[in-house]
């Protein structure tokens, strides 16, 4: 659960620990982050580059493709890096296709980088990368067994979710849009939907993002964090748009806590009509 509950209906924060300490935490499974960003690690022009976009982000937990990185060659040498940053690494299942794929890699990156954090990922389609949704649960139920924490890369789909939660899992992770398309939030009114259907369960919309707008779209729904790679790793300047994906995210963090305006389809005049003279034209 986040150190906040979202309040959907009004954006308003409830108080809690976080805030009796002044600081708004992204609290998941019993640990406490201050950013609301996490990023992945794949395509950057380099090692360097992908280094200092971590440190200008300020994200606190990197994801990270056992099976990608390996299929590349000089794995190891990644991976040492990785274990090297001061941040917390959420391996992921990236590339699997089967409950038994995702569970070995798991395994797998449990042993690498002695954590039980995994981000589950068990695809149905090449085209869209679309979950599975049927060996994604089966996988997420026999993880959670096995001790695993498990964040399951998902839709939008209610029933799926909760059955992920029925599973084990404490956090649910639905894309915005398929994986690196860049298309942002493609069904803003399905997220709105589960954002609303589970008020105290973390979110963390994952995959699709193109630009720094729709990171702080997400977050103004009432999301308590967003994962993207692709929009950083891809940009002219991964630093730099490192660190606007960071603006970002807080700023849409700042705008739902602080309660934004209801929309509305006919004009109102910001200015008082009180005391304004009015005249009737027909007689002058």
């Amino acid at each position: 659960m986040s150190a906040f509950e979202n309040t959907p209906q009004d954006g308003r924060e409830l108080q809690d620990a976080g805030e009796l300490s002044g600081k708004d935490l992204f609290s998941v499974y019993g640990v406490d982050l201050t950013s609301r960003l996490l990023l992945g690690t794949a395509q950057y022009p380099s090692p360097s580059v992908l280094n200092s976009a971590i440190e200008a982000c300020e994200t606190e937990v990197v994801t990270v493709s056992l099976r990608r990185e390996a299929a590349r060659g000089g794995g190891q040498s990644f991976f040492d890096m990785v274990r090297s940053w001061d941040v917390r690494v959420l391996p992921n299942t990236a590339g699997c296709r089967s409950p038994k794929d995702a569970i070995t890699t798991a395994l797998m990156a449990r042993e690498l980088f002695d954590t039980d954090w995994v981000k589950l990922e068990v695809i149905a389609n090449d085209d869209t990368l679309q979950p599975d949704l049927f060996g994604l649960v089966e996988a997420a139920k026999e993880l959670s067994a096995q001790g695993f924490k498990v964040f399951p890369y998902t839709t939008e789909d209610l029933g799926a979710a909760e059955r992920l939660m029925a599973a084990g899992c404490e956090v649910l992770m639905p894309w915005g849009a398929p994986i690196g398309t860049g298309k942002g939030l493609t069904n803003p009114y399905a997220l709105r939907t589960m954002r609303n259907y589970f008020p105290g369960v973390p979110l963390v919309v994952d995959a699709g993002m193109g630009a720094p707008s729709h990171a702080a779209y997400a977050m103004e729904l009432g999301f308590d964090a967003v994962l993207l790679n692709t929009a950083v790793a891809k940009a002219g300047d991964p630093v730099r748009m490192a660190r606007a994906f960071a603006g970002a995210v807080g700023a849409g963090r700042a705008a739902f806590v602080s309660g934004l305006m209801e929309s509305r389809d006919m004009a109102a005049p910001s200015t008082p009509v009180a005391g304004t003279p009015f005249f009737d034209l027909d007689a002058l």
